[in-house]
Formats: structure tokens, C-alpha cells, sequence
């Protein structure tokens, strides 16, 4: 573990909120559209900016995709920083547990039966089939968890519950025609641009919970650092850590891919990135900057995916895996210099 004076934790995680707030305010103001910030600042304070387009581009298209980019980067960094302090494994992310797979087989299962079946399917489908699939996997993690003793071995379960759904979601779309593989593979591309403001208040509900129950973990995380033979005897419940992690990790990841898509990367790569800023293993302090950085990585990724390329928005997953995999390399180069 490396710990360091907390003193300056409080002033770093405000540098980290303001970084956050104007990538916020910036997020609203590019995009195809340009809007002067003034105009900006008018807008969210109720008044009319210069051109009257402007707020409703800001209040109807960008508003919701930013807040909803902000609460799918903290879920999944909190999912991310819980599960690899778990399972003492820096590579370990949110959808190692086969959550993102669940939701993706719940998809599949909706676009295979619109053609089966005669079954329309639209936002309001797929995200119900995605939270469903990934929910049921989720179950199937929890109920595991109480079994198997080795955060290990449930790591290695987690991943071969991620293959079988992904095996079952390849044959699900081998029988499907070629508009409802195209309709599947876009929603894999992840974006944050299709949750309304009518879903946005459900979206946040779950975040909220998923964070809350992270935030009563912090404590027992600190310790299990010390490794599991210590924790126990210092009174830790294992089997009651790990059903928390897993709930929480769960519900924010299940969330997040039900109505946005798989994002990938985020997860695992900031955690990382807020150690190497606090200089610390304390959970009390990453998690709340894993929250700002998460919220504030994701409003950069989203907002790269859309003036890269001036003719088109580029999918979301490649933006975050362009970022994420450095991030990911470092890390393990680093781990191999030290060692």
C-alpha cells in the first residue's frame, strides 16, 4: 500500500471538480453547432441566447448527453476502482464479470425476435432487454459469490459467464438478418446521445444507488489491501464485502450498458489514472476522484467522438479504447520496471 499525507487529497479533488465543471460547460457549447460560451451561460440561466436554435440544441440534444456521459464515467470508474481493489487485479474492470455480455445477449434476443416473431423493437426495448440480460447475469455472479471462497476463481467464473452469453449472442445474430445485425452493431458502439430526459431521472436512480452502496464498502476495501488473511482477523467479512462489491459493481455497470451500450476501457484505465495522481491506495480518497475523473473522461471521449471528423460521429468505443489503451500499457510497463 502506499499512503502519503491526506492534507493535500481535499485540494486535488477540487482541481479535479473544477477541471470537471469546465469540460462540463465546454461540452455544451462544441459540437457541430458552435456556441459562444456566453451564449452558453445565458441559456442555463434562462435567458435567450443570440440565436434562439442555440437553446434548444443545448436544452434538448446536448444537456442530457452530457449529464448522461458524466453519470456513465463515474458508474463505471466506481465499478472499475471496486472490482481491481477486490480481486487485487489492476486489469480487472467492469465487465469482466460478464455484465456488459448479459446485456448484449438481452439485445440480441430482442433483434432475433423482431424477426421471428414480428416484434417491434425500439429505445425503450433494448433497454429493457439489456437491463434484463444484464441483471440476470448479475444474479447469476451474486449467487456464486456466496459459494466460492476465492475472489480468484470468481473472477475466472465471472469471465466464462462473459464467454457463454457471448457465445450465445453470436448464434442469436447468425440467425438474424442483415438489418437487425446492423441495428445490434451499432447499439455495441456505445454512445450517450440516446438517453431522453424522461430516462435520464431512471439512469440516475440506479447510479445513485450503485455509488451509495460502493461509498459503505470504502472502508473494508482499505483493509483488504492488506490481503485477505489480514482482513479476516481484523474482523472483515469477506463473503459480505464481496456480495456489496458485486451488487454495486452490478447494478452501475448494468445501468450504464442498458442505456448506453458496452463502453469499453473507462473502467479499468481510471482507476489508474487517479492513483497516479493522489499517489495513494486509499479507497476513502480514489473514490471520489475516480467519480470526478471517471464523469470527466467520459465528457472528453464523447466529445472527441464528435469533432474528429468534421463529416460523422465516430463510435464511442474506439474513442475510449484510443484513450484507455495507453493508459493500460503504462500501467503494465510500469509494473514490469518495478519489479
Amino acid at each position: 500500500m502506499k499512503w502519503r499525507g491526506s492534507a493535500s487529497y481535499p485540494w486535488l479533488l477540487g482541481i479535479l471538480s473544477g477541471g470537471l465543471l469546465l469540460l462540463f460547460v465546454v461540452s455544451l457549447a462544441i459540437g457541430t453547432v458552435p456556441i459562444p460560451l456566453s451564449d452558453v451561460f445565458t441559456t442555463l440561466m434562462g435567458g435567450t441566447p443570440t440565436k434562439p436554435t442555440w437553446s434548444a440544441i443545448i436544452w434538448q440534444f446536448r444537456l442530457p448527453r452530457s449529464l448522461t456521459a458524466m453519470l456513465a464515467g463515474s458508474a463505471l470508474a466506481i465499478s472499475g476502482l471496486q472490482l481491481q481493489t477486490l480481486f487485487h487485479n489492476p486489469l480487472a474492470g467492469p465487465f469482466v464479470l460478464g455484465i456488459s455480455s448479459g446485456a448484449s445477449l438481452g439485445v440480441a434476443i430482442v433483434v432475433l425476435a423482431s424477426q421471428q416473431l414480428g416484434v417491434l423493437y425500439g429505445d425503450i426495448n433494448i433497454i429493457t432487454a439489456a437491463c434484463i440480460g444484464a441483471a440476470s447475469v448479475a444474479v447469476l455472479v451474486i449467487v456464486t459469490a456466496r459459494i466460492v471462497q476465492s475472489a480468484i476463481a470468481l473472477l475466472v467464473l465471472g469471465l466464462m459467464f462473459g464467454y457463454a452469453t457471448g457465445a450465445v449472442v453470436n448464434i442469436l445474430l447468425q440467425l438474424s438478418s442483415a438489418q437487425q445485425v446492423q441495428q445490434f452493431v451499432i447499439w455495441t458502439f456505445g454512445s450517450f446521445g440516446g438517453v431522453t430526459w424522461a430516462q435520464l431521472p431512471l439512469m440516475a436512480s440506479g447510479v445513485v444507488i450503485g455509488s451509495a452502496i460502493a461509498f459503505i464498502t470504502t472502508t473494508a476495501l482499505n483493509v483488504i489491501l492488506l490481503g485477505d488473511t489480514q482482513a479476516r482477523s481484523l474482523g472483515v467479512s469477506l463473503n459480505r464485502l464481496r456480495f456489496l462489491v458485486l451488487l454495486s459493481s452490478s447494478i452501475l455497470a448494468g445501468v450504464v450498458t442498458a442505456f448506453c451500450g458496452p463502453i469499453a476501457f473507462l473502467g479499468v484505465a481510471v482507476p489508474h489514472l487517479c492513483r497516479g495522481v493522489l499517489q495513494t491506495s486509499d479507497v476513502r480518497w480514489l473514490l471520489p476522484s475516480a467519480t470526478i475523473v471517471g464523469a470527466g473522461l467520459a465528457l472528453v471521449a464523447d466529445l472527441l467522438s464528435q469533432v474528429l471528423v468534421r463529416s460523422s460521429v465516430l463510435p464511442l468505443n474506439s474513442v475510449t479504447a484510443l484513450i484507455g489503451t495507453p493508459i493500460l500499457i503504462w500501467v503494465i510497463l510500469r509494473n514490469q520496471i518495478r519489479h
